[in-house]
């Protein structure tokens, strides 16, 4: 009978949707089917808006119906609070005979197992009686009117306004009721903000006041601003970690007092800031480090004979074996006998050692004598060997396709704190061929390389880098790699070394990686019909086939990754990223004649390539966000490359991640108009290798319900040649028309947002195509003119996470 249920769950749903909002109501209930605040002028809507402990269903527009409201309704009616009460009721009675029973005897290993599943489904259960069952989570249930509600709302409302200087702020609602349906308006009356109009210090220490007179300018409190608590809060937690900085290790913001006077005639208000001492003698204390004790205790309860006791750069190492570096972990230890207390070179010390990935944790504990902190840092080994394998989907063009990935990490390699890496990839996916007759055809993909990551620097040699560079993570990495690509129009296989340096600022905002050399040992094996396409397009003047000779491809990079306000983690408040990528490729062969290269057994290549990647994220209310993404991107063959780049160094637009009204790495280039079928579309099957790329996303994120999330989007954007290709005319880049070849699409969304997986479709309309003749590349009307416009017009794109 409950399979029958949700096998008819769409017939259902349906039904319940046609059903009224109010329908069913009480006599004395309302639905509450508006709510406005009105009155502000000079304080934030969006923050009170916040407030509002009842806000309207989400409904259907023109109907008095709820997608969000019918789930939870069908929840309701499968779901049975009596026979989880029952279930509750007997699993309590077994947990309690095997509680019974461990107190007089031990359990065995499957009781235990029993007593650990029963608690697990006691959990389970007391979810579902308070949050009912998984459509009653992620539906929402009809908002009704509570009088009780609405004025805690108004009381909110005035709290908030009072904290942000509003003193003499009233507040008050009404309500209007008809038909069931309940229009709640708040009522604001603001009067005139306090301004601040001075801000002192009071302190009988005199060293702290000389401390904060030496950082006045810092002070978070401005005079002439309008008074604000949140002023206050960030005040004192500056002060908090002024003085931690400066040796005062018991000080705390509980020692600090705000007392705001008012002036009611001239709305203005002064802000006193008082410094309290504690309550034994004296002034607040300033505390100096000791000597550092670090213990590296072991994993296990064993005893180990060759436990080392030594000194190392006045630090007291004891460790329960000789197997670590007492150098790499010296260089992530950054506070020194004699020196103030710092809490932020206790928590930098506690993080860069955290970074080596050695340790299964690391806390750092004080025994204080006086004024004196002896620092003791405690460690434990994390596991030498650990293998993760994983089995999933992924998706880069078009249907997405399974992959096993394996890998393996053995720490601590040579005893220097290195990481040895072994990682193994291999997946199958669907791509548009080049060459057949359209459809969708299997790439199959393998990835393996090795590599060793040191915790350093390994130039230069010099002993004092560790400690120098000790607070940047420095990483080098060393990686052997092979990867395999079968596709329809070729097989290609490349051998790659490479030899990088990683390391980021103490902030952790800026990421940096400079690859000293990055060697590609490349070849390739063309199918039959790709290989008679491009020496056709060689015949022509195009010497794309020589980006599939078999070649040796070196170069020199660096990236540099610039995160503004955690950009991808805490998507909360306004933040953003920008990364900048350079790469210079066959450089070493600028040193020698050109003829020295002896192309005829291998191809090498000299290329310039730039990148610059800017993300933009800005919340616009709790429910809606604005994203923008503007990525520009450069390659410029030279040299002994006779104009030609190797494949993997082209830009090419479209694709889920791109302009998504146009099948991956199928636009463009420029004004280029592609051959067209028997039925007047044009024929896509075919890459669009370009030197120049330019995109601009935007999105408009919106919160729908539950799990799922709604994007409207814009995306502009074209990719060029530096130099005219003669098989693809219009294709290169000139500053007077660029312009007229941006390409745009639009379309809509739909996420499934389950935090730690997110899946993607995306519906995008080519709008403006500049494949067409001047005139005629507005094409957007055609999409209304016939379902889903005329052929090709619409792209469905399919994706795992945020296209950005």
């Amino acid at each position: 009978m409950n399979k029958a249920k949700y096998i008819n769950f769409i017939l259902l749903l349906f039904l319940i949707s046609a059903c009224s909002l109010t329908k069913g109501l009480r006599n004395d209930q309302f639905l509450v089917n508006k709510v406005e605040i009105k009155g502000i002028k000079k304080s934030d809507k969006n923050a009170l808006a916040n407030l509002i402990q009842q806000n309207p269903n989400t409904r259907i527009p023109l109907l008095n119906t709820s997608v969000g409201v019918s789930i939870y309704r069908f929840g309701e009616w499968t779901f049975d609070s009596t026979k989880h009460e029952n279930k509750m009721i007997k699993l309590e009675a077994e947990k309690k005979v095997l509680s019974d029973l461990a107190l007089n005897e031990s359990l065995s290993n499957q009781q235990i197992k029993r007593f650990n599943k029963i608690n697990s489904q006691i959990s389970s259960i007391e979810k579902k009686l308070e949050y009912g069952n998984f459509f009653m989570r992620t539906g929402n249930p009809r908002v009704l009117y509570d009088s009780v509600i609405t004025r805690e709302t108004a009381r909110q409302m005035d709290f908030y306004l009072s904290n942000n200087g509003f003193f003499d702020s009233e507040v008050d609602f009404e309500v209007k009721k008809a038909k069931k349906l309940a229009k709640v308006t708040y009522l604001i009356t603001e009067n005139e903000p306090y301004i601040i109009d001075s801000f002192y210090t009071r302190s009988d220490d005199p060293e702290i006041y000389r401390l904060l007179e030496l950082n006045a300018s810092k002070v978070l409190i401005k005079s002439k601003s309008r008074y604000e608590q949140t002023q206050l809060t960030r005040e004192r937690q500056r002060v908090e970690d002024l003085l931690k900085e400066n040796g005062y290790y018991t000080f705390s913001k509980s020692y600090i007092e705000f007392n705001v006077y008012k002036d009611t005639v001239e709305k203005s208000v002064s802000i006193e800031q008082l410094i309290r001492k504690p309550s034994y003698e004296g002034n607040h204390r300033v505390y100096y480090f000791d000597s550092i004790q670090f213990f590296i205790e072991s994993p296990t309860d064993e005893f180990f004979e060759k436990e080392s006791k030594f000194t190392f750069r006045d630090i007291k190492f004891n460790i329960y074996n000789d197997k670590y570096s007492e150098k790499i972990i010296s260089s992530r230890i950054f506070i020194n006998k004699g020196d103030l207390y710092s809490r932020s070179e206790v928590l930098e010390t506690q993080r860069q050692l955290a970074n080596l990935d050695l340790f299964r944790f690391v806390n750092i504990a004080f025994d204080t004598v006086g004024n004196i902190l002896q620092p003791k840092i405690y460690t434990q080994p994390n596991q030498k060997y650990q293998i993760t394998n994983q089995l999933g989907a992924s998706i880069t063009e078009q249907i997405p396709g399974p992959f096993f990935s394996h890998s393996l990490r053995n720490r601590n390699l040579f005893r220097g704190a290195e990481i040895f890496e072994f990682n193994f990839r291999a997946g199958l996916e669907g791509v548009v061929s080049a060459t057949g007759e359209g459809g969708v055809f299997r790439s199959r993909e393998l990835n393996t390389s090795a590599s060793v990551i040191f915790p350093k620097f390994l130039f230069p040699l010099k002993i004092t880098s560790l400690e120098k560079f000790g607070r940047y993570n420095p990483r080098t990495r060393a990686l052997v790699g092979y990867n395999y690509v079968n596709r329809q129009e070729y097989t290609r296989e490349s051998l790659n070394g490479i030899l990088a340096y990683n390391w980021n600022t103490r902030n952790l905002k800026n990421q940096f990686t400079f690859n000293l050399l990055d060697a590609n040992f490349i070849r390739s094996s063309l199918n039959n019909d790709f290989r008679v396409l491009l020496e056709n397009l060689q015949n022509q003047g195009n010497n794309l086939i020589n980006s599939f000779l078999p070649s040796y491809v070196s170069s020199i990079s660096g990236q540099a990754i610039i995160n503004f306000n955690q950009y991808g983690i805490f998507n909360r408040t306004n933040a953003s990223l920008l990364r900048l990528f350079f790469e210079s490729g066959g450089s070493t062969l600028n040193f020698v004649k050109r003829d020295f290269v002896d192309r005829r057994s291998l191809a090498y290549f000299q290329f310039l390539k730039f990148q610059a990647d800017f993300r933009r994220y800005i919340p616009l209310t709790p429910k809606q966000t604005f994203a923008y993404r503007l990525n520009l991107g450069l390659a410029k063959p030279y040299g002994v490359s006779d104009g030609v780049l190797p494949y993997e160094k082209y830009f090419f637009a479209g694709g889920s991640t791109g302009i998504r009204a146009w099948q991956p790495r199928r636009l463009g280039p420029g004004s280029y108009t592609p051959d067209r079928n028997e039925d007047g579309s044009f024929d896509y099957r075919f890459e669009q290798p370009g030197e120049i790329l330019f995109e601009g996303m935007f999105e408009l994120r919106s919160k729908i319900y539950g799990y799922f999330d709604g994007v409207f989007f814009i995306d502009v954007g074209n990719s060029w040649t530096f130099a005219p290709d003669p098989t693809r005319p219009g294709a290169n880049f000139e500053i007077d028309k660029f312009y007229k070849d941006l390409a745009v699409g639009t379309g809509i969304g739909l996420r499934m947002d389950f935090d730690f997986l997110i899946l993607r479709l995306d519906m995008g309309v080519k709008a403006v195509d500049p494949a067409r003749v001047t005139g005629e590349r507005f094409i957007l009307g055609n999409f209304f003119n016939r379902f889903l416009g005329e052929k090709g017009q619409t792209v469905f794109n399919v994706g795992i996470g945020y296209p950005f």
